[in-house]
């Protein structure tokens, strides 16, 4: 491992470890999003094990938003939950018939609710006050 990656590594290692349980979830929609786009970027350039690895990764971090959502804190859970279900089976569909508008329309879907996400978490930073949020 050459230095610069161990340094790349070590400095995630700590951001992961230090962040709060909002900027968990907001480190997670970040990632997703990413994934997403590079897997649409994948799908249009034809270059399918890399759009699979990309559809793979978002699906798994969609399970973990689906793991972590306290669905006895905010009665608004289930609407969430039942986004997370839908889009992971988009993207599901989207893998197995290489549906690049499926990746886009997953896409649409999450980027909105990551933009909340952050706006929460910068407001629970502000207000100094962060229980778990997820």
């Amino acid at each position: 491992m050459t230095n610069a990656l161990q340094a790349r590594t070590a400095y995630t290692r700590e951001s992961v470890l230090s962040a709060t349980p909002a900027q968990l979830v907001v480190m997670l929609y970040d990632r997703l999003v990413l994934d997403m786009q590079r897997a649409e970027a994948a799908q249009l350039a034809e270059e399918w094990i890399d759009a699979h690895g990309h559809l793979m990764h978002a699906q798994d971090i969609i399970t973990e938003l689906q793991l972590t959502l306290r669905m006895d804190v905010w009665d608004g859970a289930d609407r969430l939950f039942a986004i997370y279900v839908y889009v992971k089976n988009a993207l599901a569909a989207a893998n197995l018939n290489r549906d690049v508008e499926r990746t886009r329309e997953a896409l649409r879907l999450m980027t909105p609710l990551r933009e909340s996400w952050t706006q929460a978490a910068l407001s629970l930073q502000t207000s100094g006050s962060e229980r778990g949020v997820a």
